[in-house]
């Protein structure tokens, strides 16, 4: 198959791409750096010539409502315009578990939107709904910091690692379309306290942790089980243990 990875040479898009190349694929990595932008179209059209499938893992590092709903909307339609005229047969979005029950201006809202535009759009597709990654924990700890302290909601997270991220994406991308919903979760859950506390420590953070029913997830109120998946979902082979003893996962400086 000839895929395009869209996002290709970032974090979850390059472990993609090297993945399916393995696998004997014709893998194309497009992002700004290598000439192909959503936003302005540069390269788009000649990138989907012959494209049998389209994995869009495009993003943009801002919660400002307006921004990051103007890039996602922007960027998918005009992706998804390039496919239909390239006639490209599977289109693959990866989104976030819970955005389907999760209202809140900004990131969580604009991912909604790309995924209506999607599903709406006539082009074959599957949405894979992720947990948060063992890679962007620290971050997230980081992101919850009050003053000298880290506070975190009182709700779970179910992890997972972006190598079991890229092999569903790897599973979805060479099936047929669904034309609907795949959701994906490492195999433990437990609260933001059991996985993001120990991050920090393996990053030398010694900031105090603590967990408040009332805390909210950047700005967004959240329950127990708001980050989780409450029906059938897929699930990564990868413990958090087995990930924060591997060679690959982020070390201390």
């Amino acid at each position: 198959m000839r895929i395009v990875v869209v996002g290709g040479t970032g974090l979850v898009g390059s472990t993609l791409v090297e993945l399916l190349r393995r696998q004997g694929h014709d893998v194309v990595a497009a992002s700004p750096s290598t000439g192909v932008d959503t936003v302005t179209r540069e390269g788009l059209a000649e990138t989907l010539t012959g494209a049998d499938a389209v994995v869009d893992l495009t993003n943009r590092t801002t919660f400002e409502p307006g921004a990051i709903t103007d890039f996602f909307t922007t960027s998918t339609r005009n992706l998804l315009e390039a496919e239909r005229h390239a006639g490209v047969g599977h289109h693959v979005v990866l989104s976030i578990v819970g955005v389907d029950r999760i209202s809140h201006p900004g990131y969580l809202d604009a991912k909604a939107a790309q995924e209506r535009l999607v599903t709406n759009s006539g082009v074959p597709f599957t949405i894979v709904r992720a947990t948060q990654f063992f890679e962007f924990l620290t971050t997230i700890g980081a992101g919850l910091a009050q003053g000298d302290e880290i506070v975190l909601p009182a709700a779970d997270l179910q992890p997972i690692a972006v190598a079991d991220v890229a092999a569903a994406l790897a599973d979805v991308v060479t099936a047929a379309p669904l034309g609907g919903v795949v959701e994906i979760a490492g195999p433990e859950r437990g609260t933001f306290a059991r996985f993001v506390d120990p991050a920090l420590r393996a990053h030398r953070d010694e900031r105090a942790v603590r967990s408040e029913p009332d805390a909210g997830y950047f700005g967004v109120p959240i329950v127990q089980d708001s980050l989780v998946p409450l029906g059938p979902a897929r699930i990564g082979s990868t413990t958090f243990e087995d990930w924060s003893v591997a060679p690959s996962a982020p070390s201390a400086p």
